[in-house]
């Protein structure tokens, strides 16, 4: 089994001179539960190599077992330090493709026309995509091979409105998971604030939060095994 991720390479989080990137657990977790069932894992972004990390997500009360095992890991840590450029990889290369989150994909992936092409290339091959957190804003301007958004009419989930509201970051981001995702047609739905929360629906896998990260790896195992 051979998985693609891919990381943003944004790191300005809108105008509040902070820095952005992806979310450490949302790589972390869902890295170890392809890694520790036997799978080849390939990192991309858009930019290649190193891709920025969000500062916040390396902070005591969010780092995990997982983020700890990333980190002490030399091999992962060295494949994060080479991504390779999302515009060089194949849907014909891969069994399926994982988007961590963080703020970072909210500004670049969801507007990179490497990044639509490859999710709409996967879908259209029958193979399983999956998102996390905020990565299920990168769906925005994906559409099925019939021409209509991806998520009309699909169950989905995403970072919730009152989740970026706890997070003070409502009018930083240049959109809001929850309402783009009603607003391209997707069924919404959502658990608590910061509980695991997936949902799937055919191909397409989404968990809520950083809290959802591994199962929602491990919910596309399972849908590949089945």
């Amino acid at each position: 089994m051979k998985v693609l991720m891919v990381l943003t390479s944004h790191d300005t989080l809108g105008n509040t001179g902070r820095k952005t990137g992806f979310w450490l657990e949302e790589l972390a977790a869902p890295y170890y539960a392809f890694k520790d069932a036997g799978a080849e894992i390939v990192l991309a972004s858009p930019k290649g190599g190193k891709p920025p990390l969000d500062p916040k997500s390396n902070e005591p009360d969010s780092q995990t077992e997982f983020t700890h095992r990333f980190e002490a890991d030399a091999e992962a840590m060295a494949q994060l330090a080479t991504t390779v450029r999302l515009d060089s990889v194949s849907q014909a290369d891969f069994d399926t493709v994982f988007y961590p989150g963080g703020h970072g994909p909210l500004w670049d992936l969801a507007e990179d026309k490497h990044s639509i092409a490859l999710i709409e290339s996967f879908i259209a091959a029958g193979k399983h995509v999956a998102f996390v957190c905020h990565a299920p804003g990168v769906l925005r301007h994906v559409k099925t091979p019939e021409g209509k958004p991806l998520v009309e009419g699909r169950k989905v989930t995403g970072f919730t409105n009152t989740e970026e509201e706890a997070v003070g970051l409502t009018d930083v981001v240049p959109f809001l998971v929850e309402d783009e995702l009603i607003a391209k047609g997707g069924i919404y739905s959502k658990g608590g604030d910061w509980s695991s929360y997936v949902v799937t629906d055919g191909l397409l896998i989404t968990g809520q939060n950083p809290t959802s990260s591994a199962a929602t790896a491990e919910q596309l195992l399972k849908q590949l095994a089945a």
